[in-house]
């Protein structure tokens, strides 16, 4: 890394101030080149193909690396791209399904509609209170489950965020009730896994990028 750093200074890029594996070069047009690096995975994103061969170009005659084109999976996002609709589809389907695998989730289990129900009225009351209970879940992944939850939340399924951050806030002592919670979110992941997130271009909006988002803080029982 200190030697991949030492290279990109050297050809005047910037490094992100938030990521230290993120690198930008703004260019006399305004345009952005963007290299990501993860490990021993790199990912180049800029307007210009040209750009892109002659980043490749620098890069490739300072380190060994192999050219796998067109970025189709990385860290296990699956990344699909429809251009004549000017769209790009990110998916966790593979991994959904060797997580849902990994807790149970088969084929047969009910799927839900929901990533939370009313009915799942979580509170400090529902911490370990028996010795019992204790040895239940001194058994169970449940920081597992939860961490499984959070890179899908991050990457492409953003419409977990409030379940998971209601089952995340007791990962020090989770009681039986939290993880009926966490079932019921992957029950629901079960029934959106083919589903991904999607960035489409919109001609009428400009250069403007336009979100959505729900969140339920009045669910919250403690606070």
């Amino acid at each position: 890394m200190k030697r991949f750093n030492k290279f990109m200074k050297g050809q005047k890029y910037k490094r992100s101030k938030y990521d230290h594996c993120v690198y930008l070069c703004k260019f006399q047009d305004g345009s952005y080149i963007y290299l990501l690096l993860y490990v021993d995975d790199m990912l180049i994103a800029a307007k210009s193909q040209i750009d892109i061969d002659r980043l490749k170009a620098q890069l490739s005659k300072e380190f060994e690396m192999k050219d796998l084109e067109e970025a189709k999976k990385i860290l296990d996002m699956e990344i699909n791209r429809y251009k004549e609709r000017g769209k790009l589809w990110l998916s966790h389907k593979q991994y959904l399904q060797k997580v849902l695998q990994h807790f149970g989730m088969h084929e047969d289990t009910k799927p839900l509609s929901t990533p939370l129900a009313p009915h799942l009225k979580l509170s400090s009351r529902l911490s370990l209170t028996t010795d019992e209970e204790q040895e239940y879940m001194a058994k169970v992944p449940y920081a597992n489950a939860i961490g499984s939850l959070m890179y899908v939340m991050v990457c492409t399924k953003p419409n977990i965020s409030q379940a998971v951050s209601v089952v995340s806030r007791y990962m020090h002592d989770p009681g039986k009730g939290y993880l009926q919670a966490v079932k019921w979110i992957l029950q629901y992941l079960q029934n959106i896994v083919d589903d991904g997130l999607a960035f489409e271009q919109d001609e009428s909006l400009g250069q403007c990028i336009v979100g959505y988002c729900d969140c339920d803080c009045a669910g919250d029982l403690d606070k």
